[in-house]
């Protein structure tokens, strides 16, 4: 679950994302246990009991919501000891922490986050073999030196580590507006580098953790940022992401004197609500600025625009271009003309062009109609703009070239997989894309519009264990419960026995509308080596379909997430691929809850499970950090419809006395402002005391990681082995086993 930065406009000033890995991660502080604990700590029960709508709902664990309270976090401390002398026991676990390691440190290094500018100049998001985090890096053309601009690692000695979070450079490549925040809090600080002088203006930014999109101006020298208001002396979580503003900054001047320009209580012209995430976004060589409105996690966004040379001045005069009714998610701007991505009469979504001069959604002209492909996403180039599709599990690019009458053509790419595009600038022709498969890793490549050929850019380079020859995958479809056919993607090693006894995951996700794209990382070859299987469920509440599949897994229709997901397990089984002594379920964040559940709904189905950042406590959300912003996709307890959603939605009060669950683990990083630890916290105390299937419960509490984002290679290398170790130990991997006579590691 999320808030930060949902709304992508694809403008030269939006931000580049760092990417995530496979098992995007959180691992706990933990050297060997002296006397590791023989069983988890007993929490004590202490009931609250809450009326809605006549429903009484008993909560035994609500005290653990005050992380403050030091009996809260010796308990936490307690069972993450626990954890880790568990884990740390399990036979092969060391083995298999070496080969995750040697696999994610195969290829010389990674490379993301490129942005090109009109000179030649490249700027990009870098990690080495062995480095932890990635770093930015610039060049002057593919074959100029490369300059190192920064490195996280020296911000605070590395003590706790911190990260990049978003980085956008002026237009003229002068400046780079950077947030960075420590041990994966994601609360970014934003700062200004000097690119000439490699050292940073000085001025220092708090509560930027918006950080895409930065919008500068034509100066060079200024930009619009999104800041959280100051919270309050002992405010509520709740209110953290409430009536932020965007303000105009010049560099090497003091933010707090900043002026607002967008956002709540700033312009009679435009109507904000607290919750409402403002940002402004502008494009070179346009005469107009972009203001957004993105309600929460809700995809479609409120859009203004207005002139650039308005904005800082009294009565700016916003115009309204779109409200959340229009179902436009992305927005695109090129010259004085916006073309947006909308779902409105078209639940694969459509791409229409409105002059920003003077924008009618209605009267909008259509230059892509909708068709049997997803449209994802676009960019806006020198030359055309360049659309992401999906169909099936396929990507594919439509250049549309700006002329009339428009004629839009499919980019032939050099192999079939999913693809990513990068920021485009609307002064360089083509555009910059990721490439990857199920068992291909991701390369980046440039499409020339001149040569109407694609090449690789040799940024990324290629890695031994990038795309293996023995890795098989397979599309089906599965009969769901209702009788809606859900895709099921299913990868495995060449050579695989169909007799039960494959130990498998699968994960799935099914909220907000994401899809799951084919990827491969290196790293899961530590888990096929092992004659695994893994399998994504793309089950409603995902996008894979367009917003028609996404509304069916919503809200009152979200039980739809976890039936489908049941029906893809069963589908496993009678195929022999597992069995359910030899299947797992997976999830994060979003899909932790989904797994949740699943393991109540279908605990006889499933060996093992694991709920990463998992929000498993859904009555209970919108009383988090970012719960106001989840409402809707979720709902609020505070309506009736919405409180049996969330009810339904629920794992932690599903949870049932004398039920045999399988065994579990839930992980959480101490700094996660997304998920709260209470969460999967609540939810260990709960399976702990109700479970009678004498199998573990496991609570990992990374104690220098929040949600994922910013966690340092080691980090992810580490939970990825605790995670996998886990899963073969109770899958019933013979290497994974304790010696005979024992019960456990």
């Amino acid at each position: 679950m999320t808030t930060k930065s949902f709304y992508r406009l694809v403008v030269a000033g939006a931000a580049c994302l760092i990417p995530l890995g496979v098992s995007a991660g959180l691992v706990a502080p933990s050297p060997a246990q002296e006397r590791p604990p023989a069983k988890p700590p007993v929490a004590p029960i202490r009931e609250v009991v809450d009326n809605y709508f006549g429903t009484e709902v008993t909560d035994p664990y609500r005290y653990m919501e005050n992380l403050e309270d030091p009996e809260v976090q010796a308990w936490l401390k307690a069972q993450n000891d626990y954890s880790h002398s568990i884990l740390g026991r399990i036979p092969g676990h060391a083995q298999l922490l070496a080969r995750v390691k040697e696999l994610d440190e195969s290829a010389p290094s990674r490379v993301w986050g490129v942005r090109r500018l009109p000179s030649g100049r490249l700027f990009y998001l870098k990690a080495l073999s062995q480095e932890p985090i990635f770093k930015l890096y610039m060049r002057d053309g593919l074959a100029g030196p490369e300059k190192l601009l920064l490195d996280p690692e020296k911000i605070a000695a590395g003590n706790p580590p911190y990260a990049i979070d978003y980085y956008t450079p002026s237009n003229d490549g002068r400046y780079v507006a950077y947030g960075v925040s420590p041990g994966g809090s994601e609360a970014a600080v934003m700062h200004i580098l000097d690119t000439i002088k490699t050292r940073d203006t000085g001025e220092l930014i708090d509560g930027a953790e918006f950080g895409e999109p930065i919008g500068w101006l034509p100066d060079g020298r200024s930009f619009l940022y999104n800041r959280l208001q100051k919270p309050a002396r002992n405010a509520p979580p709740d209110e953290k992401y409430l009536k932020s503003k965007v303000y105009l900054h010049l560099v090497g001047t003091d933010p707090e004197r900043d002026a607002s320009v967008f956002g709540f209580g700033v312009s009679p012209l435009v109507k904000v609500e607290p919750p409402d995430i403002p940002l402004v976004a502008t494009a070179p060589e346009s005469r107009y600025a972009v203001g957004i409105l993105q309600h929460g996690v809700q995809n479609e966004v409120t859009l203004y625009v207005a002139p650039i040379d308005s904005l800082g001045k009294p009565g700016t005069p916003w115009h309204k271009v779109c409200g959340g009714e229009d179902g436009v998610t992305i927005a695109a701007l090129h010259g004085d003309d916006l073309y947006l991505l909308t779902h409105k009469n078209a639940s694969r979504f459509k791409v229409i062009r409105t002059p920003a001069s003077n924008p009618e959604v209605a009267h909008a002209e259509v230059i892509l109609p909708p068709g049997e492909a997803v449209l994802t996403d676009l960019r806006a180039a020198q030359d055309a703009l360049y659309v992401q599709v999906r169909d099936g599990a396929i990507g594919g690019i439509q250049r549309i070239p700006y002329e009339t009458p428009v004629k839009a053509g499919r980019i032939a790419l050099p192999i079939d997989g999913s693809v990513w595009l990068l920021p485009a600038d609307p002064r360089v022709p083509g555009v910059v894309f990721s490439l990857t498969g199920w068992n291909r890793a991701s390369h980046l490549f440039a499409y020339d519009p001149k040569r109407k050929f694609v090449s690789d850019t040799e940024l990324q380079p290629v890695g031994p264990f990038d795309a293996p020859q023995n890795v098989k995958s397979v599309e089906t479809k599965v009969r769901s419960a209702d009788g809606t056919m859900v895709p099921l993607s299913i990868i495995y090693p060449r050579g695989l026995r169909f007799d039960g006894s494959n130990p498998t995951r699968l994960y799935a996700y099914g909220a907000y509308g994401i899809s799951i794209d084919p990827f491969f990382d290196p790293k899961s070859l530590a888990w096929l080596e092992q004659g695994g299987v893994v399998a994504i469920a793309h089950v409603r509440g995902g996008g894979e379909f367009g917003e028609d599949w996404h509304k069916d897994g919503q809200k009152l229709t979200k039980p739809n997430s976890w039936r489908d997901f049941i029906a893809c397990a069963e589908y496993l089984v009678e195929r022999r691929y597992t069995s359910p002594a030899h299947l797992a379920a997976e999830g994060r964040s979003a899909g932790g809850a989904l797994v949740g559940r699943v393991i109540t709904e279908r605990p006889d189905l499933f060996g093992a499970a694991i709920s990463e950042v998992g929000d498993t406590d859904s009555l209970r959300t919108e009383f988090m950090e970012t719960g106001p912003a989840n409402i809707p996709e979720f709902g609020t307890v505070k309506e009736r419809d919405g409180f049996r959603a969330l009810y339904e939605m629920s794992a932690y009060g599903h949870v049932k006395e004398g039920t045999r669950y399988p065994a579990v683990m839930l992980l959480t990083g101490i700094h996660d402002h997304n998920v709260a630890v209470w969460q999967p916290a609540k939810m260990a105390a709960r399976l702990l005391a109700e479970s009678t299937s004498g199998k573990p419960v496991l609570l990992r509490i990374d104690y220098a990681a929040g949600h994922g984002m910013g966690s340092t290679k080691t980090q992810r290398q580490e939970q990825l082995a605790d995670e996998w170790a886990f899963l073969f130990w109770q899958l019933g991997v013979p290497a994974f086993q304790p010696a005979r006579g024992r019960r456990g590691p």
